[in-house]
């Protein structure tokens, strides 16, 4: 691997990403739609199935594929689903071609747990090999991704790596999770003690550290990796984690589970009621047999990392 083209690179993951291969001394053609990232060939491409790749990838011998549609909040479920087909389908079914075509040996693509499904029945981790059950628009859009792209590179010269993370957390982690940094931040009173639900997390770092490793590694072409910090947590102990390196109080209100998922389906939070109180946990033990690989960061460490970064920079 000398020169990687990596898609979304202004983004969460891809930022860490590109930060990394530079270290390495890698060359790093980066993606996005507007930002110029230092020390990098950039290349401003709108992710659309007719978007021209060609000068991008010339020389490239890796792409990972980092960049993908995410839920808007003020789009139609008819919206979000057409957009999900043009952006995460069509338009890397069309950057895959275009690498074939240019030569490029591996394509890495960044997937998600939610191919799987939202939730797994108790102690039943989620495993490479299960049958896809994705529940809603955007996991069922990567599950037609990872389709297309296997079939694919069946019929050419350059190999599928594929890589299912779960919810992904880290130094700048936006969205859900840095609400909840902010909300424990404050010392609102939550009502999650009753939660004994486990989740699978992963670090970025980690997430990185894996993704970098199946971009050489002899065994990784053909596979489908899942990943983790291969250390879960109950929710009321993520909550309980991210007050004690905050050296905040722990304010949870021990309000029984089923109550609570009855409370938020009736103010019509279902989805958050459910990502709350049912499990999602991924077994990992197929990524580290195969690739004699383990997470370089505990749970611990990664969270350490997360809240001081957030504590630096909080407005």
């Amino acid at each position: 691997m000398n020169k990687v083209l990596v898609t979304g690179s202004s983004g969460f993951i891809g930022r860490e990403l590109v930060k990394q291969l530079l270290q390495f001394g890698k060359t790093v053609v980066a993606h996005s739609r507007s930002h110029v990232i230092e020390q990098c060939q950039n290349a401003h491409i709108e992710l659309m199935p007719d978007s021209s790749w060609m000068p991008a990838l010339d020389n490239v011998d890796t792409v990972i594929h980092c960049a993908a549609r995410v839920h808007q909040m003020d789009e139609t479920e008819e919206e979000a689903q057409r957009a999900y087909d043009i952006v995460n389908v069509q338009a890397t079914l069309s950057l895959a071609e275009q690498a074939v075509k240019m030569g490029v040996k591996r394509f890495v693509f960044v997937s998600s747990i939610k191919v799987n499904g939202e939730w797994n029945a108790p102690d039943v981790a989620f495993q490479h090999d299960d049958l896809p059950h994705p529940i809603d628009e955007y996991g069922k859009s990567k599950l037609s991704a990872e389709e297309q792209l296997k079939n694919l590179c069946l019929d050419s010269d350059m190999e599928l790596v594929i890589i299912r993370p779960p919810l992904v957390y880290g130094p700048g982690v936006k969205a859900n999770f840095y609400s909840l940094l902010r909300v424990i931040d404050k010392g609102i009173p939550l009502p999650f003690g009753c939660i004994k639900t486990t989740r699978s997390l992963v670090f970025v770092k980690n997430l990185v550290d894996l993704i970098l490793v199946v971009c050489t590694h002899s065994r990784a072409p053909g596979q489908t990796f899942m990943v983790s910090d291969d250390d879960d947590v109950t929710v009321s102990g993520l909550f309980r984690a991210v007050a004690k390196h905050m050296n905040r109080p722990t304010r949870l209100i021990p309000v029984p589970q089923e109550l609570l998922k009855l409370m938020l389906t009736l103010i019509g939070k279902k989805a958050v009621a459910q990502r709350l109180c049912l499990p999602l946990q991924v077994n990992i033990s197929h990524t580290k047999s195969l690739l004699n690989w383990t997470p370089p960061y505990s749970f611990s460490e990664g969270l350490k990392e997360t809240v001081d970064c957030y504590l630096e920079h909080k407005g």
